[in-house]
């Protein structure tokens, strides 16, 4: 018994890691300060955050960065499902949920169904969505074309729309991590502007990278993720 005590004091805070599209090696080894990577099949999944975890259980964190399934054969909402099931299954509780890019819209999906587990939603250069919004939706509001960034594609997970009921959300304290040199400006704009008419609840900061900071500020980026646990 006093051996489970101590592990339970010594777990700090739990954090579950969603990441967007299923970024290509090339584009990380392009982007990367580190090590390049190289994997079997030329994608990351959630290899993207292994400095991340790393630094986090490194600080008696528990973190958890799993790979959504393949977006050719899954939808928006089995990628909810998934993340919801690995908080269930793994009984994890005060779950500090951070979403980069696409993940935005999964973090919000599972929030909306689960906010009783959750104790902050950090969006990373994220898809901020309003209800009945897609990702392709939220791209085209601000005046872009989805199609014309490198990766993105016309799959079924970017256009299926999310339906949720934002007074679930409303308590739950949120981060917004803006990347200022992010080639995805126009996306982070609408967010930023959602942002400043909300207000309330909301905690917003810039970090001076690409619209992947693990790869080019990886040390200030962990140091943000870490402090997530104090707040």
């Amino acid at each position: 018994m006093l051996v489970k005590q101590k592990m339970e004091i010594d777990i700090v805070a739990t954090y579950v890691l969603v990441h967007g599209g299923n970024m290509s090696t090339k584009t990380w080894n392009d982007l990367t300060v580190g090590k390049t990577i190289y994997t079997e099949n030329g994608l990351l999944g959630g290899k993207i955050w292994d400095s991340t975890v790393a630094a986090l259980t490194a600080h008696n964190h528990r973190a958890f960065a799993p790979t959504l399934k393949d977006e050719h054969v899954s939808h928006l909402t089995d990628h909810i499902y998934q993340i919801r099931t690995l908080i269930v299954k793994n009984d994890l509780k005060d779950v500090i949920l951070v979403g980069h890019s696409y993940g935005g819209m999964v973090i919000t999906g599972v929030a909306a169904k689960m906010a009783q587990r959750i104790h902050r939603l950090v969006y990373l250069d994220a898809a901020l969505p309003d209800p009945g919004q897609s990702l392709f939706d939220i791209i085209k509001s601000s005046g872009c074309d989805p199609m014309s960034f490198s990766g993105l594609e016309l799959a079924a997970p970017y256009v299926e729309k999310l339906q949720f009921d934002a007074e679930k959300l409303r308590s739950l304290p949120k981060t917004y991590i803006l990347c200022t040199k992010s080639e995805f400006g126009c996306v982070t704009r609408v967010a930023r502007e959602k942002i400043a008419v909300d207000g309330k609840g909301w905690t917003y900061i810039e970090i001076p990278s690409s619209h992947v900071p693990m790869a080019d500020m990886p040390a200030e980026f962990d140091q943000l993720m870490l402090d997530m646990a104090e707040k």
